[in-house]
């Protein structure tokens, strides 16, 4: 994090989750009827694995960070009021919300020991807001006054990105999800999520090319090596070095490659691809084939029916022939 606190993924913290909310346990999972609202839209759910790179994104567009516990239900009025207000902003900021009992580490970062906790994310510094459950007032005051506060200073700070959008959390889920369960890994991904669990990114990746190896069809494990790539490269990365290099050096090719890649974590894709395919407009054939590498491997994350990635494709064949 930008205000040099340690990040030390996995660190047991006994005693940080409040052993109150304990007797306020419901028996329904996250997202399910009588629970915890679900995430979607500009709402996430992130771990010890992916902060970092959620942190990252803070540098493109402002976070609200919840501390919580998803199966406390004093607390789903208060994530469900945050939801819908950062839902109803349309990308001008996230939400991500951290289960504090199973991401113990990352409530020791932020020096945060019992549940509810909220702070604003810019730049990649946190801002407290509160700890502990606020009342109706409180709710009120920071959806209405403390949020729009947040953004407006991060676009002071030149943070003006927009979220992505990842679903309607009110959509009907599928029948797997409706029973709680996980997709299936695929046995031969196994070592592949394994490594990735546990951080290991650059390792992922091979294992992921080893499973390419033996299905070059497998669309999944190319998504998923792709994004090992991209993380094991740029996933701690110093984004304000990495752009101000970008801006110094336009000629740059690793420079150009280097702020594409956090454009790419940031969930800012066309950014990530026009930056690239405008640098070879720009008259740079010369470095024609580590951009058409770099984007071979970006190509693989979305979804093949996004119309960026088919006006990406496009665009790189009319640049290269």
């Amino acid at each position: 994090m930008a205000d040099k606190q340690q990040f030390n993924p996995g660190v047991s913290l006994a005693g940080a989750v409040d052993l109150e909310s304990l007797k306020h346990q419901v028996k329904a999972e996250p997202g399910q009827a009588g629970g915890a609202p679900r995430a979607g839209g500009y709402v996430i759910d992130t771990s010890e694995n992916t902060f970092q790179a959620m942190v990252q994104t803070s540098t493109t567009f402002p976070v609200l960070l919840l501390l919580w516990v998803p199966t406390d239900e004093r607390l789903f009025a208060l994530a469900k009021s945050l939801g819908d207000a950062v839902n109803a902003l349309d990308g001008k900021i996230q939400l991500s919300r951290i289960d504090i009992k199973e991401n113990p580490s990352i409530a020791q970062a932020l020096q945060v020991q019992s549940a509810p906790a909220l702070f604003g994310l810019v730049g990649g510094r946190p801002i407290p807001i509160i700890q502990g459950l606020p009342g109706d007032q409180e709710v009120k005051q920071i959806v209405e006054q403390v949020i729009p506060q947040i953004i407006e200073a991060a676009q002071k700070s030149g943070v003006t990105g927009t979220a992505p959008y990842s679903g309607d959390p009110k959509a009907e889920r599928s029948e797997d999800d409706a029973a709680g369960t996980e997709p299936e890994v695929p046995p031969e991904h196994a070592e592949a999520v394994r490594l990735a669990e546990q951080g290991d990114y650059a390792g992922a990746a091979v294992a992921y090319e080893q499973v390419l190896e033996q299905d070059p069809s497998d669309a999944l494990a190319a998504r998923e090596r792709s994004k090992a790539l991209l993380l094991a490269r740029s996933g701690k990365a110093d984004v304000r070095v990495v752009r101000a290099a970008a801006a110094d050096k336009p000629d740059d090719v690793e420079a150009q490659l280097a702020v594409a890649d956090i454009d790419m974590i940031g969930g800012q894709i066309n950014d990530a691809f026009e930056r690239l395919l405008d640098y070879i407009a720009a008259g740079h054939r010369a470095q024609i084939d580590p951009v058409r590498r770099r984007l071979l491997e970006y190509f693989a994350i979305p979804e093949a029916t996004d119309e960026r990635l088919r006006h990406a494709r496009r665009r790189l064949a009319s640049l290269m022939y």
